[in-house]
């Protein structure tokens, strides 16, 4: 399904921007030019989703919603919605670096704005377009943007420690909030249109240019969601509004004590019998803004690992069976062939990777796991089938050029390993990483931004299991030479892709 090609992993909040942090504006299609003019084909972003505490995409308030912080001001007046006045007295925000917190804070007080003006202008053209997209995302869009505004109302309480009528969604409650609420959710409705706006012109534009967008699907959503508290009976919540078993990885490489992610697990009982239709609705969503779906921790459909939802730590729980193939089978009779890519890392048994391969779906390698104390030989290239994706890091890594650091610091076998595996000479030990991707048979590679940028730890994007100070990390463009896109284009042509 998948041609030889190669691309750049970048979430658009590290996008350079005057306004605090990455948005869909002019920086996002001067990145996809810079794509372009690479001979890149392929655009990696993690989930686009409004974030909440700790600001990670992979805890969203919904599954289906778009982020508002990526939202341009500078597209808004271009398209008329808003006067150039709500361009004016941007603070101080720091270039390299999102705060999230001063963001937040900006960006919704000029977003209040941008609805007010929209208010008064009354253009038909726009409203035509609100009015279409209402219609069109009515599955989530109503429930979504009523569950936000309450959650303000309650200063951003989780929806289980709201007034229980409300939490419980009683009729009478549900009206109420409608009613004293009716500025806040159509306010909320109208930023979901201004995402999905600038979110699909910008994608037009990449796809006009050759270049597809691989999209992010967690496979978990987070207890406190839209999601959760609409369609309570498809999740493992008790009758009182607590998880009640909970997901998570047992220990692993990432961390002596696993990974206690808190996401509520699935009744997949309940969920099998309308053939899915929460999933299917979500897959078609992710489809409307990516060409391809990475699907994070596919072990999952297998089996996963069910915690008890009061436990501290990942450490104690027990692997239930998924849904396994009845479920992508169900999807391949609605959607046909689904263009999946699946994450596969971690310590699985042999049933994922025979999950994986009867629907074809090309799973991942990351390079840095070949080598080190803890290498792993399935990672070195020479090993690869051609059905699989390479990187040389991902998000959840330390960067290419950190991870040598640590190499030289601790473990000079292992650094004597490299430089004769790859044939480095030493001096530029990223570059030698990359071309290591690029001449592998693996039909795709995708880079992070900050290895081609050759930055080191203070570059990196998320440190699993750290609650906090993680998804800040932006580039400038000075970082970006004519070097470092000649070298692109040549990898890109010697090695086909």
């Amino acid at each position: 399904m998948f041609e030889r090609s190669a691309g750049v992993l970048l979430h658009p909040t590290s996008l350079p921007s005057r306004f605090g942090i990455g948005d869909l504006g002019q920086n996002a299609y001067k990145f996809v030019d810079f794509l372009e003019e690479s001979k890149q084909k392929l655009w990696q972003v993690l989930p686009l989703g409004p974030t909440s505490f700790g600001d990670s995409p992979y805890q969203c308030l919904s599954a289906f919603a778009g982020n508002p912080l990526l939202i341009s001001f500078e597209k808004i007046v271009e398209d008329g919605i808003a006067s150039e006045s709500i361009l004016d007295d941007v603070p101080l925000f720091d270039e390299n670096f999102v705060e999230y917190g001063d963001v937040i804070e900006y960006k919704f007080e000029v977003l209040n704005e941008v609805f007010d003006q929209f208010k008064k202008n009354k253009s038909k053209e726009i409203e035509n377009k609100f009015l279409r997209f209402r219609q069109e995302e009515k599955y989530w869009l109503d429930d979504y943007c009523l569950f936000v505004a309450i959650k303000d109302y309650f200063d951003g309480k989780p929806w289980n420690e709201w007034n229980n009528d409300i939490a419980c969604r009683k009729e009478n409650a549900l009206n109420h909030y409608k009613d004293i609420l009716k500025k806040e959710i159509e306010f909320h409705r109208f930023i979901q249109f201004l995402f999905f706006e600038q979110w699909n012109e910008l994608k037009a534009y990449a796809n006009s240019k050759g270049i597809k967008i691989i999209g992010d699907l967690p496979i978990f959503v987070a207890f406190d969601s839209s999601d959760v508290w609409v369609h309570r009976n498809l999740f493992e919540v008790t009758d009182d509004g607590k998880p009640l078993y909970i997901a998570g990885v047992p220990p692993d490489y990432f961390s002596p004590t696993g990974q206690r992610w808190g996401n509520p697990h699935y009744k997949w009982d309940v969920m099998e019998k309308d053939d899915y239709h929460w999933w299917r609705e979500r897959i078609k969503s992710l489809l409307k803004v990516s060409d391809i779906i990475r699907i994070d921790h596919f072990r999952g459909f297998y089996n996963y690992w069910k915690i008890d939802g009061d436990a501290p730590t990942a450490e104690k729980g027990e692997w239930v069976l998924g849904p396994g193939e009845k479920f992508f089978f169900t999807l391949e009779k609605y959607f046909g062939k689904l263009p999946i890519i699946a994450e596969d890392l971690g310590l699985l048994v042999e049933e994922v990777y025979k999950l994986r391969d009867k629907f074809d779906f090309p799973g991942m390698k990351i390079l840095q796991f070949a080598f080190g104390t803890n290498g792993e030989k399935k990672f070195l290239p020479h090993n690869y089938t051609r059905n699989c994706v390479v990187y040389t890091g991902s998000h959840d890594n330390d960067t290419t050029l950190g991870w040598w650091n640590s190499i030289q610091n601790n473990d000079t076998d292992e650094k004597e390993f490299f430089l004769i595996y790859s044939g480095s000479d030493g001096k530029d030990i990223v570059r030698d990483m990359i071309r290591l991707a690029y001449s592998s048979v693996a039909d795709i590679v995708i880079i992070p931004m900050q290895d081609l940028l050759r930055l080191g730890s203070e570059a990196r994007m998320n440190f699993p299991g750290k609650p906090s100070g993680n998804w800040m990390w932006r580039f400038q463009w000075e970082q970006i030479s004519q070097n470092l896109i000649n070298e692109l284009k040549t990898f890109v042509e010697v090695f086909e892709r």
